[in-house]
């Protein structure tokens, strides 16, 4: 900005006659005046001058000071406004678990569309306004008649009718104007018809599909409400959907509800730990004019992550069971996935991470807002490495696999087995070799061997297996349970028994349905491992295998 006036040379005289010039000089910048006088213009001038470039050096100067402090104080500002929000974003990720406990249960009417059409309807033309209508009064008709026309009648006569002609011609363009505008107006009128019937039409289809859409709401909460496993999904997918976390952090996840145990799996993908935000503080080093960034140390990152991943855990598991009105799950299992770079081979892996399969009268009588998530995720029996950071993969307590669709597809069994064989309709003694067979070959590879020690027409079959691997080896206990209902807890509770009987290392249920809530929890801090139908089914899978599980076939045959 422009502070310095150097006005202009002023001449001026005195009594005695004597010449003088002056300048007033003035800079708004340094709030200075003054005002240089002489008797030679030109050295008036320079003087001025020089003054005046004197103060704007001095100007230039001052303001170059101001601008730094001003540059300064703003990358001061800046630093401060990074550290806020660098603070605010870790503490939010310390409170993911307690801001999820503040949130509304998802809204069934919010999930309708309450949009108003937003296309204005048009407008009807205005009709325009007429113009003026001559009249004959007006003077430009009026004939001009002068005092030498009036002694020549005929004079006047003929100006008269060129008057008259002036008007008649004048009122005949004002009809036809008239007729004009008419016409124009009709046009526009048909125009606007035309528009508003399309404006109508395209109204009627917004409506019709926003009703649609909004029945399909209806609908999707009167099958939620009948427990239909999609609607359920549906429902819970919209409730996890409408979850608020950071922008960083993915939003993957899929739902998979077992109707037989009232189960939800949930598979939730976890942010990997390079992902954490780490910044805690910016400060500004005015001597480098440089940024200098605190971040979080790698022990205090370390922590905060495996907080977060047990919080999202609960978070979850809390948001499901709080908004299932219907109370459709009975338990919730939620299996938690990072995907991540393996640095040793810096291929791209998957791993499961954590674990927790917890039922809703449990979960519903802990104070979310009070605990200490890891201990919390523990208490509920979690599974997941004491340090989640490393990634160690874990088995998932509860998985419910989409992709077999009850079906897997390989080679045949032996010549009785293929696809068309319901195994919860199989003969039990078929069902026994079978058992036999297909843990024979998952242990076979590390030259253990399968014996049937017991078998029973109730569906069930014991097998003892023996794992020669020095670590994870040992007696384990292999019962088999051909149902076709949900396998309780005392199934398991027997399994544990045999298990300690028998001084084994490890117990595997094996049915051709799934498990309940109860038995799951049981089975949490045990050495025991529960395999529902789809697991047997994927595990069959997995050495070449196909079969199927349809339990309402069976089920069918049964009461029939």
């Amino acid at each position: 900005m422009q502070t310095q006036t150097l006005l202009r040379l002023l001449k001026a005289t005195n009594s005695r006659g004597a010449v003088s010039y002056s300048i007033e000089v003035r800079h708004d910048g340094l709030n200075k005046y003054r005002q240089i006088t002489g008797r030679d213009p030109r050295v008036v001038e320079n003087k001025a001058q020089a003054l005046l470039d004197q103060w704007n050096s001095q100007w230039a100067t001052v303001k170059a000071r101001a601008d730094k402090k001003q540059y300064i104080e703003g990358q001061k500002r800046a630093a401060q406004r990074r550290t806020a929000e660098a603070r605010s974003t870790l503490e939010d990720l310390e409170a993911t678990l307690r801001s999820g406990l503040s949130a509304a249960p998802l809204d069934w009417e919010d999930q309708k569309n309450r949009a108003r059409f937003a296309e204005a309807q048009p407008q009807v033309p205005s009709e325009p306004s007429p113009p003026a209508e001559p009249s004959p009064d007006s003077a430009e008709f009026q004939p001009q008649v002068s005092l030498l026309d009036r002694l020549i009648p005929s004079r006047a006569a003929m100006k008269r009718d060129e008057a008259s002609l002036s008007f008649k011609s004048a009122h005949d363009a004002w009809i036809r104007q008239l007729s004009r505008n008419e016409d124009r107006h009709r046009d526009a009128l048909d125009h606007h018809e035309r528009e508003l019937d399309a404006w109508r039409a395209r109204r009627d289809e917004f409506l019709r599909a926003q009703d649609n859409e909004n029945a399909a709401v209806d609908e999707l909460r009167r099958r939620y409400n009948e427990k239909d496993p999609p609607a359920v999904e549906d429902y819970c997918e919209r409730v996890l959907a409408a979850s608020a976390y950071p922008a960083w952090m993915p939003r993957a996840f899929e739902l998979a509800y077992a109707p037989d145990s009232r189960t939800l799996v949930v598979s939730f993908t976890l942010p990997p730990p390079d992902d954490l935000p780490r910044l805690r503080e910016v400060s500004y080093i005015q001597s480098r004019d440089e940024f200098r960034e605190k971040v979080l140390t790698d022990a205090q990152a370390r922590r905060l992550y495996d907080s977060l991943l047990y919080q999202i855990a609960l978070r979850t598991t809390y948001e499901i069971f709080q908004s299932d009105e219907a109370e459709a799950c009975d338990a919730v299992a939620f299996n938690g996935y990072v995907t991540s770079i393996d640095r040793t081979t810096g291929q791209s892996v998957t791993a499961c991470v954590l674990s927790l399969h917890a039922v809703r009268h449990e979960f519903q009588d802990i104070n979310l807002s009070n605990v200490d998530p890891k201990a919390c995720f523990k208490a509920l029996k979690g599974v997941g490495s004491s340090k989640l950071h490393s990634l160690t993969p874990v088995a998932a307590i509860m998985e419910l696999r989409r992709d077999d669709g009850r079906f897997v597809s390989s080679r045949a069994l032996a010549d009785s087995l293929d696809d068309s064989v319901n195994l919860a309709m199989m003969d039990w003694e078929d069902f026994e070799h079978l058992i036999r067979e297909v843990f024979e070959q998952e242990f076979q590879t590390s030259g253990g061997e399968v014996k049937v020690t017991k078998a029973s027409r109730d569906g069930g079959v014991d097998a003892i297996a023996f794992d020669p691997d020095p670590i994870r080896g040992g007696k384990i206990v292999i019962q088999a349970k051909r149902y076709t209902n949900t396998v309780g807890v005392a199934a398991v509770r027997d399994l544990y028994g045999t298990v300690m009987n028998e001084g084994a290392t490890k117990g595997i249920l094996v049915t051709t349905s799934d498990y309940g809530p109860d038995a799951y929890a049981f089975a949490k801090d045990k050495p025991l491992s529960l395999m529902s139908g789809a697991n047997l089914l994927h595990l069959l899978e997995r050495h070449g295998h196909r079969a199927k599980i349809d339990i309402k076939e069976a089920r069918e045959l049964r009461d029939n």
